[in-house]
């Protein structure tokens, strides 16, 4: 006779290790903020970033004045003999020499233009970093839920393998009191060893899948946080697929980028045509040269100038350089034109794909789950019958297979639902890390 002390007892122990693993297990979100911290992609994105933005100092660098300090020091030796004496004159000299020098440009067209040009290497930097944040909020979503699915696939497996097990036995039960053929053991032993195979490619499968998500977050991932039972998927919004591509065609950061690309190369243009152009510059100095020794040819002594005027420069040849860097500018302007375009056709690419992967997929989920309310009535009839012999061991097989099979795409369908709403997001622009918020909330925490 069963104890119910000792059941409630067992009972509160197991919902007790059941909280405990559900508290301890890692969410989205954490799993994100780890990858911000370890991610070695990430970390490069940002350092391109701090590169970046240092393109706009060198840039303004070519319009501010310029100073140097120069100068020398010298030894000189004197041996002097004379035609019409026979006597000489020897000694040492010793010269010091320095001069200061200030230069402003005036008219530099060349500078101006790079001084345009790193401004606008910055606003690039910036919008392929920002492409990198939402680069890595797909990632870490994908890898979490293709750990998610590897765990579901694997889970199904073993409660398949549990029912196929009790089928089994009571296949050669009923064959031992002679209420069944041999062929019904035969078939259940034959599910079985096919699951017990498929349960060994499922534990490899989440180690790969728990490998693959380590790698981004930098160690290794211990027991996630799953789906709640009966989620509801939102429609995507606004509801118009054009919407969302005028979006992605506009605000896409990869777009962005190759905007600012477009207007790089036509500086590149007119800093090439600067080639031709004067420069005017205003130069300000001061020198003092000292000298002094022994020798009577060099009198020892000290001088001073300070200087200031305008120096200027007027290009007249130059073996065709400045033409052919004119040609090649203009071509990879032409160049720069060409990945803008690419750049919109594959962001507009990316949302259509996105948005029909989150309808389709909302539409399938639907169905999967009408399919798992038939497929477990189908398995209660067909158990109901094999047990007053209307139904063979081989129903009750097919339909078992059917309802984990049904329920396995069902939530697998969930996560590429969820992740084609993240992508969608991210061709359009708009991924933040709110969205990853919106996600999280679905977990059981």
């Amino acid at each position: 006779m069963r104890n119910p002390v000792r059941n409630s007892v067992l009972a509160a122990l197991l919902a007790t290790a059941f909280c405990s693993i559900e508290a301890n297990a890692a969410d989205l979100l954490q799993t994100y903020r780890d990858a911000l911290a370890n991610d070695a992609q990430y970390a490069s994105a940002r350092a391109s970033q701090v590169a970046g933005a240092e393109k706009a100092v060198q840039g303004r660098a070519g319009l501010l004045p310029s100073v140097s300090l120069s100068g020398s020091d010298t030894k000189a030796h004197n041996d002097f003999a004379s035609d019409s004496s026979v006597s000489s004159i020897k000694g040492d000299n010793y010269t010091n020499v320095w001069q200061l020098q200030l230069v402003q440009p005036v008219f530099r067209w060349a500078n101006w233009q790079q001084y345009e040009q790193g401004k606008l290497a910055v606003v690039a930097s910036d919008a392929q970093f920002a492409q990198s944040q939402q680069d890595l909020i797909v990632r870490v979503a994908q890898a979490y839920f293709d750990v998610l699915t590897a765990q579901d696939n694997l889970m199904t497996l073993q409660a398949q393998q549990a029912a196929i097990s009790e089928q089994l036995a009571s296949a050669k039960r009923n064959f031992d009191v002679g209420t069944s053929t041999i062929t019904d053991t035969h078939e259940a032993q034959a599910r079985y060893d096919l699951v017990i195979a498929q349960e060994f490619a499922g534990q490899s499968d989440l180690q790969v899948k728990r490998s693959a998500l380590q790698q981004i977050i930098g160690k290794e991932a211990g027991d996630l946080a799953m789906l709640r039972v009966g989620i509801k998927l939102d429609a995507p919004k606004p509801a118009r697929i054009e919407d969302w591509v005028t979006s992605a065609e506009q605000q896409n950061f990869n777009v962005v980028a190759s905007q600012v690309g477009v207007e790089i190369a036509k500086r590149t243009i007119e800093i090439s045509r600067a080639g031709h152009y004067p420069t005017l510059d205003i130069v300000a100095g001061r020198a003092r040269s000292s000298s002094g020794g022994q020798s009577v040819l060099s009198p020892s002594g000290v001088s001073t100038a300070n200087t200031i005027g305008v120096q200027w420069s007027v290009p007249i040849f130059s073996g065709f350089a400045v033409n052919s860097k004119v040609n090649e500018a203009i071509a990879l302007e032409d160049k720069a034109r060409n990945d803008l375009e690419s750049a919109r056709r594959s962001a507009a690419l990316a949302a259509r794909q996105a948005y029909v992967g989150v309808t389709s997929g909302l539409a399938q989920v639907k169905a999967y789950e009408a399919a798992e309310i038939s497929s477990q009535s189908a398995l209660d009839s067909n158990k109901l019958g094999y047990q007053v012999g209307i139904r063979i061991n081989i129903d009750v097989l097919n339909t078992q297979q059917q309802l984990y099979t049904t329920r396995q795409t069902l939530a697998k369908a969930r996560y590429d639902t969820i992740m084609s709403g993240l992508r969608l997001k991210a061709a359009s622009g708009i991924l933040k890390e709110s969205d990853l918020v919106e996600v999280n909330a679905l977990l059981q925490h």
